[in-house]
């Protein structure tokens, strides 16, 4: 539409000026209507990236799940000492099990938490083991915007998945976003133990941008 215009602006001599500004008027009007559409259509890509690099990084963490259970009998994520350590803030409570703390944090805390300026002090970053590392500072994969913390434990999930990840990291497409993640530790024994489970988020949005893995 645009170029017709366009050519219908040229194709005519001595166009007057009210001529001219309806012209001005009409094309102003349909960049107006398409911007937001442009926008979405934005978003909607990111969301799409973002989700596909939280696949990449779960793939990764299912695969170390997999080699520690081969390798030691009892399988544990990136960061985990053992299977019934936390990563993060999320602990058991007395009594209760893997599944029960899973599905209460996510349906009660996490689905509140719907931009990076959330509390997510209980998340560490996937790439970024402390504050100052440079190669998180160079490749933006971390926020200092927000409220994450760092893995503390003696085991450093940040650098098991920069090493799985060829020693470089993932940066998310959103500006304010990064990747972040926390391990509820499992649970029981004989055959009512159960595994732990990992949530990773995009700090954009954790309440839509997260995925949880049960092995």
């Amino acid at each position: 539409m645009f170029t017709n215009l366009i050519k219908k602006l040229k194709s005519r001599r001595g166009n007057s000026l009210a001529e001219f500004a309806v012209t001005t008027a009409m094309m102003a009007t349909l960049a107006t209507t398409a911007a937001p559409k442009f926008g979405q259509v934005g978003a909607g890509a990111k969301e799409k990236k973002t989700m596909a690099n939280i696949d990449k990084i779960l793939t990764v963490a299912n695969n170390y799940y997999n080699q520690t259970l081969s390798e030691e009998g009892k399988g544990r994520f990136p960061g985990q000492e053992k299977y019934d350590v936390a990563v993060g803030g999320i602990g058991l409570s007395e009594g209760t099990s893997t599944d029960e703390t899973l599905e209460a944090y996510v349906e009660t805390i996490l689905d509140s938490k719907v931009s990076y300026d959330s509390e997510l002090g209980e998340f560490v970053y996937v790439f970024s083991p402390t504050s100052d590392d440079d190669d998180a500072l160079q490749g933006d994969w971390m926020s200092l915007e927000t409220s994450v913390g760092f893995d503390g434990n003696s085991e450093i999930g940040a650098l098991d998945f920069k090493n799985d990840f060829g020693n470089k990291g993932m940066q998310s497409p959103f500006q304010d976003g990064s990747y972040a993640y926390l391990v509820i530790p499992g649970s029981g024994s004989g055959t009512s133990a159960q595994a732990p489970v990992i949530v990773v988020i995009d700090t954009e949005n954790p309440s839509k941008l997260h995925k949880t893995l049960v092995p």
